[in-house]
Formats: C-alpha cells, structure tokens, sequence
C-alpha cells in the first residue's frame, strides 16, 4: 500500500516557504486557506463532528498551471508552523496507484487508504494530506454511465465518500488538500463535504508583473545583461493575458532556448525573443483551446447519444 504515498515529510521544512511565496493568488486567498486550515485542527480537536460538521476537507480548483499544487504544499507547511507544537506530516498522494485493472481491487485500495494508512499515519500526530487530482479518486458518479465505466470507478468514489466521513469523525488531527482542475469531473457530494473551496485562476496583469519580475530577478543574478530587460516589464506583462504562471514562467526558457547563440549566452537575450516566445505560446494555446472544445463536445455526445 505504501506505493500510494508519492510523498511523507515532516514539517515544518524551510524548503517549502518558498512554495506558499512563490504563486501569486488573489488578496484574501492565503489567508483563507490557512484560517480554515487551522480552525478545522482548532475546533476538531475540541468539538464533536456532530457539534461542528467539519470535513477536513479544502479543495482547490482552477485551470492547469495556476500553481494549486505548489500552493497546497506551502499551505501545509504554514499550518504546520501555526500549530502547537509546529510540526505535522505531509503525505502526498498518488492517486493512479490506487486504480487497477482487478475487480473490486480499486474499491479495496481506497478502503484500505482511508480505514487504514492514514489513520496509521495519524496515530503519531498531525497529518495533512495532499491529494492531487483528486477527480480522478472520486469522479462523478451523476456523469458516469455504466455502460462506458466499469462499475469499479462508482465503487471507488463511494468507497472514497465513506472512509472520509469515517476518517473526519474518528481522526480530528487529519487534513485533507485535495486539487483538481476540472470540478465538474468531481462528485457533487465530495465537494458538499468541503469546508472550503477555492479558485486559484490565472494570474491578472499586476501578479504576472510580479512572476517576471522574479524570473528576470533570478536570471540577471546570473546573466547582469538581462537586468536591461525589466524596462519592458509592463509590455510582456500586456502580452501575456490568459497565460498561466507555469507557461508563463517556460516562456522564459523558450525564448532563452530559441537560439544557439542564446543558448550559450542568455545576456545576448532580446525583448524580441520573448514576444517571440509568447507568440508562439498563445499559437499553441488556441490549438489546445479548439482541441478541448473537439473533446467536450465528443463527451457530451457520449453522455447523452440520443440528445436525451
């Protein structure tokens, strides 16, 4: 079973700090997420599920590359630094390993997570739990049809639905974070179970400002050419709306690499390397864009063949 956990480490670990400063969310976001983060080991460890119906659960959702993991990760780090003592367990999850092709296995791996390795895990003290892509753990059973899912993947979100509530009632010291990019995959009662659900987006012109700042401030540390480049700050900024701050960071890379002389010497970078750069990635963007449209339209037909 341990082959599920991708991930254990005791925090607090200075590593991770820069995980909760490096992506740029909304005001207001971080100090949400680590509130209710902390009020939910708070009140748990004082209160009866019945008193205060708390989950354990935050759920963070929003496009590919907007940082949810990252940011989940410093999350846990800064609650671990605001409990007393300061210290938990991060235990990352790998939720791909929980599937097999056996029937009945899937449903018999979740159980097992949830009745027994966490609780394992949480005998020894506080434990925040990642889960990634967690749409792939408890799908939606409301837009599954039986005939194209094995009934293993219904089994599985129940058996996922069930050791949750049995994990919450019985284990207060036990935090879930579970991402996701597309929420409509998630089962509808999961996401009731949350006690906090939270858009990360893409980032706006004033947090892309900051991403290449920082990107410019990391590679003029090593290249003082590039230091030339933040004049053009605002103008890459303008030029990179409806970019996520993962590719946004890349395009950096992209446009270093765009050419052998480069390459070799990143001070012989040019703003025009990088508009090419952004160019070329909003060419790539548009394509995903009509392939994912192609893709959902295919699905709702397989959903409903008969326009029912």
């Amino acid at each position: 079973m341990m082959e599920v956990i991708a991930e254990q480490v005791h925090l607090p670990q200075q590593r991770l700090v820069a995980c909760w400063e490096a992506i740029k969310v909304a005001p207001g976001v971080r100090e949400r997420l680590l509130s209710q983060a902390v009020l939910a080991f708070t009140l748990r460890r004082k209160l009866s599920f019945e008193e205060a119906p708390i989950h354990g659960l935050i759920v963070l959702f929003g496009p590919p590359g907007t940082g949810k993991t990252t940011l989940a990760r410093g999350l846990a780090n800064e609650i671990a630094k605001a409990l007393t003592p300061p210290e938990a367990t991060l235990v990352a999850i790998d939720p791909h390993a929980l599937a097999s092709i056996a029937p009945g296995q899937t449903q018999k791996e979740v159980t097992r997570l949830f009745q027994q390795t966490l609780p394992e895990l949480a005998s020894s003290g506080p434990v925040i739990v990642l889960l990634d892509e967690v749409d792939t753990l408890v799908a939606d059973r409301h837009r599954l049809s039986l005939e194209a899912n094995p009934i293993d993947v219904h089994r599985a979100t129940d058996a996922a639905l069930v050791g949750l509530d049995r994990l919450c009632q019985s284990h207060p010291n036990v935090l879930l974070l579970a991402t996701t990019n597309f929420p409509q995959a998630l089962d509808r009662s999961l996401l009731s179970r949350a006690d906090l659900i939270e858009e990360i987006g893409l980032p706006d012109e004033q947090a892309r400002t900051q991403i290449i700042a920082e990107m410019l401030q990391h590679l003029a540390r090593h290249w003082p050419a590039l230091e030339a480049l933040k004049r053009e700050i605002s103008f890459f900024a303008a030029a990179s709306e409806g970019v996520d701050g993962r590719r946004l960071r890349k395009t950096f890379i992209a446009a270093i690499a765009s050419s052998l002389e480069t390459a070799r010497d990143p001070n012989q970078l040019k703003p025009t390397h990088i508009i090419a750069a952004l160019q070329g990635l909003r060419r790539d963007m548009q394509a995903e864009s009509e392939e994912r449209h192609r893709l959902e339209a295919l699905w709702s037909h397989d959903l409903h063949p008969h326009g029912a």
